[in-house]
Parts: C-alpha cells; structure tokens; sequence
C-alpha cells in the first residue's frame, strides 16, 4: 500500500507528500465512503467533491470521470486485502496459512465496516449487467474461487479435509460463507461476529486446527 493510500484510510494524507497527493488521496476517502453508504448510483461527483472540500473542476482535475474514481477506490481496496492477507508471503503456497490469514482478513475488516460495506453495496450492484464494476467483481469472484481451491487442493493433498468434505464445491461453499456474514454483521455487528463464525465452520470441514 503506497504512503497515500495507506493515509487515505487513516482519514489524512502524510505532511511530507505532495499537495497533489494529498487531495487524490482524500478524494479516495471520500468516494470509499459514500460508496460503500449510498452506493455508486447515487453518489454524485458535486457531493464526492463537497465532501471532500474541493470544487466539483478540481475533483474532475484528479479523476475525470465518476468511474475513474470507481476503479481508484476498486484498487485501493484490493491493496488493503493485499497488504493484510499476504503479509506473511506464505499464504498462496500452504493450506493452512491460507485460512489462517483469511481468519485474520475477516478479522481486520470488522474492525472497519466501511470496508465491509464498500464491498457489499457495490458487489450487489455490480450484478446489473452495465455496472462500470461488473468485469472487476467477476474477475475479483474466479481469483478468489482459483486461489481458495489451490489452498483447498492443498490440504486434500495433506490428508488434512475431513472425510465428509467435497473439495470440489469447498471454494465456493466458503466464499459464500464469508459473504454472507459480511451482510448478516452489518445488520446486526453486535451479534455477529465473523471470524469466531468463520473459524467455528473451519474446523467442521479441516481435520486440524488453523493457527
């Protein structure tokens, strides 16, 4: 994650990085936000650009177009999932680190719903065949339906699944799964809680313990 998206998230933009910067990245923010509260439809460029402080000519200076700004805030959410669930370098390669950092992403985005609901407004969206995100939540679905299944592959290699399971329908069980739970705790996050639901269908499904 660069300095000025890491900032954006923060709500500020580092002292030391370029003014230019520093406006997109609050921009960014803004747009994260309202997307993920109102959706893309119904956010406008004049209320992105108000709520950011800037003129609606100096919002369309950083991002030209209102679906520029979607595929900005597309890119940041993607090195956010990035930056948490392939910290430990390990987590495309082994089974069991794999779901361990899938607990801990599930984990660090519900101690930020803006997160959880920039991702479920817009993926739900995205379903009307002209949404301008669309080819990004499809193509987003098949990589992490691909890389869940070679985790999956796997553990099946490692004798690690339990008996009952059908590794060939798993990947897309669990994304469901997580999608769900997502909806269910922004309706209701004082009675949900993600990872601990997670962890408990985890261990019906894998023989061992995920670290």
């Amino acid at each position: 994650m660069t300095k000025a998206a890491g900032a954006a998230r923060q709500g500020t933009a580092p002292r030391n990085y370029p003014k230019g910067e520093r406006r997109r990245a609050q921009i960014i923010e803004a747009a994260f936000t309202a997307f993920g509260q109102v959706g893309y439809r119904n956010a406008s460029m004049v209320q992105l650009a108000a709520a950011c402080g800037v003129s609606r000519a100096g919002l369309l200076h950083h991002f030209p177009t209102k679906e520029s700004l979607l595929e900005a805030v597309l890119e940041q959410r993607e090195r956010q999932d990035d930056a948490h669930f392939f910290r430990t370098g390990a987590a495309d390669r082994d089974g069991l680190e794999y779901f361990a950092s899938m607990i801990r992403l599930v984990a660090h985005n519900q101690a930020n719903p803006v997160i959880v609901s920039l991702f479920a407004v817009l993926s739900s969206e995205a379903t009307a065949a002209d949404h301008p995100a669309r080819p990004y939540f499809v193509a987003r679905y098949e990589r992490a339906r691909g890389q869940m299944q070679s985790a999956i592959h796997d553990l099946s290699a490692r004798g690690l699944l339990r008996p009952h399971v059908d590794p060939s329908t798993l990947a897309a069980d669990l994304i469901s799964l997580i999608d769900g739970l997502q909806v269910q705790w922004l309706l209701s996050p004082e009675t949900i809680d993600m990872p601990r639901h997670l962890r408990n269908v985890l261990r019906t499904v894998i023989g061992v313990e995920v670290p």
